[in-house]
């Protein structure tokens, strides 16, 4: 049975609408089973930097190691709703040393419109939903990063990026991770394929709903156009699913304008979450 930890994070977005985000999580909270749902308060402060180039690390930091004590003793797959990406970081670290158990190697598949690959010296805009994956590979500021080698990045996979900055696309393509693009994606079977190539035993799936094209959701903060469907999202991921066991995934990025906005959103939500979980 699937569990899930909502994470109302707003800390690590970019957004002039960062703190919608906290709507977004819990509008998604709204619809989740109440016995297999946990809600974690996070901190309201914003945080400090700490001469670092991740604006709100102190707060970071903290509610990273909140996600990861929600998580301690759990051994099934628990979706983490967000919140922005930042999420991400204590799941998948949760999912590759506890829910596997350091017998198997985990892929990592990062749905996204941007690939969150920037490191602190050379985001344009100091965010750290913008930095989680570099992180996740260990490259990332060194009190908020997995360890170096805890996910390498050839078992990474990111799907449904088209909005890269210079500086993240010269480092995707120095570490030599896997993309695909929005127009294989229309193949429900070419992700499941650029996975299993990985050589992986399990994955842990990220979605973050700006994947999306914008007429599929209104709640999207960061809008790129030539998106995936939701349908073509839930395909994919149920490809992927069949080829691997899925030990852990997140949803992020719901920033709704309005609680009326929310509901007209929440079928398309649910559907990714039930492929999700």
């Amino acid at each position: 049975m699937t569990r899930y930890l909502v994470v109302p994070q707003w800390q690590g977005s970019p957004s002039s609408r960062a703190m919608q985000l906290i709507d977004g999580a819990m509008a998604i909270a709204g619809d989740l089973p109440r016995s297999a749902t946990t809600l974690l308060e996070i901190p309201a402060e914003a945080g400090e930097s700490l001469g670092t180039g991740v604006h709100r690390l102190s707060s970071l930091v903290r509610i990273r190691d909140h996600i990861a004590e929600a998580l301690t003793g759990r051994t099934e797959p628990v979706l983490t709703v967000g919140g922005d990406c930042g999420v991400a970081l204590a799941a998948v670290d949760h999912a590759v040393e506890h829910v596997v158990g350091g017998d198997s190697s985990v892929a990592v598949v990062w749905f996204d419109a941007h690939p969150d690959f920037n490191s602190p010296d050379a985001t344009p805009s100091g965010a750290f939903a913008g930095m989680v994956l570099r992180a996740i590979v260990g490259e990332g500021e060194p009190r908020l990063s997995l360890a170096p080698g805890a996910v390498p990045a050839s078992r990474v996979v990111i799907a449904g990026a088209r909005s890269f900055d210079d500086a993240e696309l010269e480092a995707i393509e120095r570490a030599g991770i896997t993309t695909v693009g929005v127009d294989d994606l229309r193949d429900p079977d070419a992700l499941a394929a650029a996975v299993r190539a990985t050589g992986a035993d399990a994955v842990y799936v990220h979605v973050d709903v700006d994947v999306l094209d914008p007429a599929e959701l209104a709640g999207n903060a960061h809008p790129e156009p030539f998106g995936l469907t939701v349908a073509e999202l839930t395909a994919s991921i149920a490809r992927v699913r069949a080829a691997l066991p899925l030990v852990g995934s997140s949803l992020a990025g719901y920033s709704p304008a309005s609680a009326a906005s929310a509901e007209d959103d929440l079928g398309a939500l649910l559907r990714v979450v039930g492929a999700l979980a």
